[in-house]
């Protein structure tokens, strides 16, 4: 007899507890237990109050939870027959660790699902009607993460800063002058960025600037972690419509 249960990994969208899919509201009902990572909005987890709660977030130098010890926790709860929800902040598969916690799932022979989830980038982007892509103007566009496992600067950022498309960095705020040094030796000056905290929520606060004058504007309005970073034209294209109600920061364009 097969007793050992499921883990559900389950995207959990960019901040606004609105924003979820109703197949993924349907996982948490079930859970038999929930680990939750820092991004996610806590009311997500009133949708299930009999399921134990388990944080496992991760934020750079406050509360860490390592990758492996979240990969045997979910394993090991699994394996007593529990249904084992992860709520990831965004889309699982989008900078999400997805494949290492599905692999620790399989070499148990642990049943898995993915439920997707609206990526930040997608849902900033939405809230701010950034046009990422537009007919005749944004062909394309980079979703590049602003640093690699080791904490370096991410390769890939060297060819997306050669491109026209817009370019969206994740997870960026650590090596912010150094994305923006390299975007300087092949943008011009006034190559508009917008750079966005807790993009959704009621605590977002946005920053509409240049490469020339980003990081200066950045630290002096003490935007942090967690932000997303827009380059290109496509932040241009919604600046009049940039404004937050909420807590906006003045536009520079």
């Amino acid at each position: 007899m097969n007793n050992k249960g499921s883990i559900t990994l389950v995207g959990a969208g960019p901040g606004d507890p609105e924003l979820i899919t109703l197949k993924a509201v349907k996982a948490i009902e079930t859970a038999s237990v929930i680990f939750y990572d820092a991004l996610i909005s806590p009311a997500l987890l009133n949708y299930n109050s009999k399921a134990e709660k388990i944080f496992v977030g991760k934020r750079s130098r406050s509360v860490h939870t390592p990758q492996s010890t979240i990969d045997q926790l979910i394993v090991k709860h699994a394996l007593k027959g529990q249904n084992v929800v992860r709520l990831k902040g965004g889309d699982p598969l989008v900078f999400g660790r997805a494949t290492e916690e599905l692999e620790s799932a399989h070499l148990h022979n642990i049943s898995t699902t993915i439920i997707p989830g609206i990526s930040s980038y997608a849902g900033i982007a939405a809230r701010h009607q950034i046009p990422i892509t537009k007919r005749k103007a944004h062909q394309s566009f980079w979703v590049v993460t602003g640093h690699t496992e080791d904490g370096k600067f991410a390769d890939d950022l060297y060819l997306a800063a050669q491109s026209s498309a817009t370019v969206i960095i994740l997870m960026g705020m650590k090596h912010l002058p150094e994305i923006i040094a390299l975007f300087k030796k092949l943008k011009t000056k006034n190559y508009p960025v917008a750079v966005i905290q807790n993009g959704t929520t009621t605590a977002e606060r946005s920053l509409v600037s240049t490469i020339d004058k980003v990081v200066e504007e950045v630290e002096s309005n003490e935007i942090k972690n967690p932000a997303t970073l827009f380059f290109g034209p496509a932040v241009t294209d919604a600046v009049t419509k940039f404004k937050n109600p909420i807590n906006a920061l003045k536009c520079i364009i």
